[in-house]
């Protein structure tokens, strides 16, 4: 498991414009950005690892700027979102301690 405080690398995948069609090469980033594996002092926010992440069909939708209220666009630029599974690795909150698995939209 990561030690808390230790500098990891974080991999990210961003669309880098709207897809009207099929997705090609040119129209997904990775990126890799360092992080500290520590919440700052004082905040009640969470560090994760996550572990699995969904790659669903109603992704589709998001790629475009048709989406609608319910289903908001993805950002260009911005990490993909989806539901996922994720490890606590660092935790301000009381009600998750380091160890913990949670479930939810991540990145």
């Amino acid at each position: 498991m990561e030690k808390r405080g230790a500098m990891v690398s974080n991999k990210q995948m961003a669309l880098s414009d709207y897809v009207s069609c099929y997705p090609t090469v040119d129209d997904m980033e990775v990126r890799r950005e360092e992080m500290k594996l520590e919440v700052p002092r004082g905040s009640k926010a969470v560090v994760v690892k996550n572990l699995y992440l969904s790659c669903d069909t109603y992704m589709r939708l998001l790629r475009n700027r048709t989406a609608d209220e319910l289903l908001k666009p993805y950002t260009p630029g911005s990490p993909i979102t989806g539901f996922g599974v994720s490890r606590i690795v660092d935790s301000g909150s009381p009600n998750f301690k380091v160890g913990d698995l949670v479930w939810g939209t991540t990145g």
